[in-house]
């Protein structure tokens, strides 16, 4: 009987069975940064990390399962969110973070290999959105504290505000090729929180 291959992100490995994930999901990083998603192999997989192939087979089963793997510990190793007490100082941390992302050699690179095979894969495209949508999920209460203090109004939606904040940056970074420096990151904080202080993200 073959054991079928566990979801990724329901199972907290430890031990051994983590280093494993950890030494596959690196793996997996190289190779996509290397030669993106459309080489990618899980015998080569296996061959990267120095583990079985049956090892990973079992584990992942498919390149899609380990790609969603890998962006669930991405995730997980991502900053969390930043408290300055005001929406201001808490949109232009977030900003700064997803800067630093963006322009960091092997992150950038990882990302761009990710969302280029999310264009063309259904499987890496679900897990590149549950991805997006637990970072937006770890920065919303931000904008929700910021309600609270009277700061912007009520009814903002707070996960609009904090993908305003994002989007001119990944602009830059996947499609216009503009610098993509530190102040371009604040003016995207600034702008999002103006935006935000004049309603334009109440709903209902």
């Amino acid at each position: 009987m073959v054991e079928e291959p566990s979801s990724p992100g329901t199972v907290r490995p430890g031990g051994r069975t983590a280093r494993t994930r950890a030494a596959a999901l690196r793996a997996a990083e190289d190779a996509l940064i290397e030669n993106g998603f459309e080489a990618l192999d899980l015998a080569d997989i296996a061959r990267r990390a120095d583990i079985g192939k049956t090892t990973v087979y079992r584990r992942w089963g498919t390149l899609a399962a380990l790609v969603a793997d890998l962006l669930v510990d991405m995730a997980e190793q991502s900053s969390p969110r930043t408290e300055t007490g005001s929406l201001d100082g808490d949109l232009r941390a977030n900003a700064r973070l997803v800067h630093k992302t963006l322009t960091d050699p092997r992150s950038s690179a990882l990302f761009k290999a990710v969302i280029t095979a999310a264009s063309s894969d259904a499987d890496t495209a679900v897990a590149l959105h549950r991805f997006y949508a637990t970072r937006i999920a770890e920065w919303a209460p931000c904008v929700e504290q910021a309600a609270a203090r009277g700061e912007v109004p009520q009814g903002t939606d707070a996960a609009e505000v904090i993908r305003a904040v994002s989007a001119p940056m990944y602009y830059r970074f996947l499609v216009s090729g503009d610098v993509l420096d530190a102040a371009s990151a604040d003016r995207a904080a600034v702008a999002a929180a103006a935006a935000a202080r004049a309603g334009a993200y109440v709903v209902g």
